[in-house]
C-alpha cells in the first residue's frame, strides 16, 4: 500500500471498492432453506462473543466448553463434541440453543434470534468452516474475487462495476442514469481539493468535448496544491494535530511546519514506507535532514499539561501512553489502549507487548519543551 495517487478518480473508487468487495459475506439460510456460504469470522464469532463467552471464555470455561477460539469450539465441552459438519440438524450445538426449560442456552438469558440461529445452522450445513483460522476477518489477507455475471455487459466499464450491476440485478434495480457534468465536475472537486469548483474551472470542463475530459479533469486537481491539504485534513486528524497544547491554559504551539510536511507529503506522491518511517524515526535516519526530523513532530502531537502544580513524570507517562495508543490506531488500524491494563481477549495483542512498545518512546530524551522558537517562524 502506497500513498501514490490513482491516475484518476476511477482508479481511486475502484481500490476502496475492492477492498470492500473482499469483506465477506454475512451468512443465513435462504429462503428455500438452502445453506449459503458462510464466514465464521463475521458471521459466527460475534454471536458468540455477544452471548457465550462471559460463560464459555478465556475466564471461565463453563462444562469444560470454551466458544472463544476454533481450537475450542472443535474440541466441545464435557458433554461431547458440538456438531458434525454437515449437519446442523443434530448438533449438540442448536439442541442446546433452541430447547425449552432452564437448560436452554444462553442460560439465565434470552434466546438467540431467528436470524442468529441461522447463521449458526448455516454455518454448520456449510462444513463449519472457520476463515482464516477462525481469525477476525481484518486480520485475513483479502483473496482476489471471481468477476459475478451480470446480464447487461455493455454498462460494465471495469471490474468494480460488475460487483455493484450484480447486486443491483439481485434485487432487480435499475442503474441510475450517469450524472451530468455539472455534477461530476462539483463531485469531483470536492472529493479531490475540498473546494468547489471554481468559475474557470466549470468553463473549461463544459467546453471540453473530448471523451476523456473527466479523466483529464481529474488529473488536474490531483496535480493541484490544494489535494494534498485536501489529503491532509483526515490524517492530520488521527495524528491529533493542534496549534495549541490543549488542558486548561491551551496555550499556542508553533508546530504548523509538521502540517506543511503531511500536505507536502501527499503533493509529492511519497510511497507509504517513506509517509510512515519518517514520522516515527526521521531523526534516527542516516543523516537525517530538517524535513525527516519535522516529520517526526507526529510523535510531538500530545496535548502538554502546563499547570503550575502538574507532576512532570506523570505527565510524561500520559505522554508515552498516548503516542503508543496513537501509533497502533494509526499505523496499525487497531485499538492498543486495553492491552496497557490487560491482554486483549479478542485481538492478538498482549499487556507485554504494550509495554515493549512503550520502551521505544521511553528512550527519547526530552528533559525540556521549547513551546516557542523564534527560527521556526523563519521556516515560512
Amino acid at each position: 500500500m502506497t500513498l501514490n495517487r490513482p491516475s484518476n478518480v476511477k482508479a481511486l473508487r475502484f481500490t476502496v471498492l475492492a477492498a470492500a468487495s473482499a469483506a465477506p459475506l454475512l451468512f443465513a439460510l435462504s429462503a428455500a432453506g438452502k445453506p449459503t456460504p458462510v464466514v465464521f469470522g463475521t458471521g459466527v464469532a460475534p454471536i458468540f462473543k455477544a452471548h457465550c463467552i462471559q460463560c464459555h471464555g478465556a475466564d471461565i470455561a463453563s462444562g469444560g466448553l470454551r466458544l472463544d477460539s476454533p481450537a475450542g469450539i472443535q474440541r466441545g465441552g464435557k458433554s461431547g463434541a458440538l456438531f458434525a459438519a454437515g449437519h446442523a440438524d443434530q448438533s449438540l450445538l442448536m439442541k442446546r440453543l433452541t430447547q425449552s426449560g432452564p437448560a436452554r442456552m444462553p442460560m439465565g438469558f434470552p434466546a438467540l434470534t431467528t436470524s442468529e440461529l441461522a447463521a449458526i445452522s448455516g454455518w454448520i450445513k456449510a462444513g463449519a468452516k472457520f476463515d482464516g483460522g477462525g481469525k477476525h476477518w481484518a486480520y485475513v489477507a483479502p483473496m482476489k474475487a471471481a468477476l459475478p455475471k451480470v446480464a447487461n455487459k455493455a454498462w460494465v466499464r471495469n471490474p468494480i462495476d460488475a460487483f455493484v450491476l450484480a447486486k443491483l440485478e439481485a434485487e432487480h434495480v435499475k442503474p441510475s442514469q450517469e450524472a451530468s457534468k455539472a455534477t461530476l465536475l462539483r463531485r469531483v472537486c470536492l472529493d479531490l481539493t475540498g473546494l468547489p469548483p471554481t468559475e474557470e474551472q466549470q468553463k473549461e470542463f463544459f467546453a471540453d468535448r473530448r471523451t476523456d475530459a473527466y479523466e483529464r479533469l481529474v488529473d488536474l486537481l490531483l496535480a493541484s496544491s490544494a489535494y494534498g491539504e485536501r489529503m491532509a485534513t483526515p490524517w492530520l486528524d488521527l495524528a491529533r494535530y493542534a496549534d495549541t497544547n490543549g488542558y486548561e491554559k491551551d496555550l499556542e504551539r508553533h508546530i504548523w511546519p509538521y502540517r506543511d510536511w503531511v500536505v507536502n507529503a501527499f503533493n509529492a506522491d511519497m510511497p507509504y514506507d517513506r509517509f510512515a518511517i519518517e514520522q516515527l524515526a526521521g531523526d534516527l535516519l542516516p543523516n537525517a535532514s530538517r524535513s525527516d526530523l519535522i516529520a517526526t513532530g507526529f510523535n510531538r502531537n500530545t496535548m502538554l499539561n502546563e499547570e503550575g502544580g502538574v507532576d512532570q513524570a506523570e505527565q510524561r507517562w500520559l505522554t508515552l501512553v498516548d503516542r503508543v495508543g496513537t501509533t497502533g490506531s494509526v499505523f496499525l488500524g487497531s485499538t492498543l489502549m486495553c492491552t496497557q491494563c490487560h491482554n486483549h481477549k479478542y485481538d492478538p495483542f498482549t499487556q507485554e507487548e504494550f509495554y515493549k512498545l512503550m520502551a521505544f518512546y521511553q528512550t527519547s530524551d526530552e528533559p525540556t519543551l521549547n513551546l516557542y522558537d523564534p527560527s521556526i517562524d523563519q521556516m515560512a
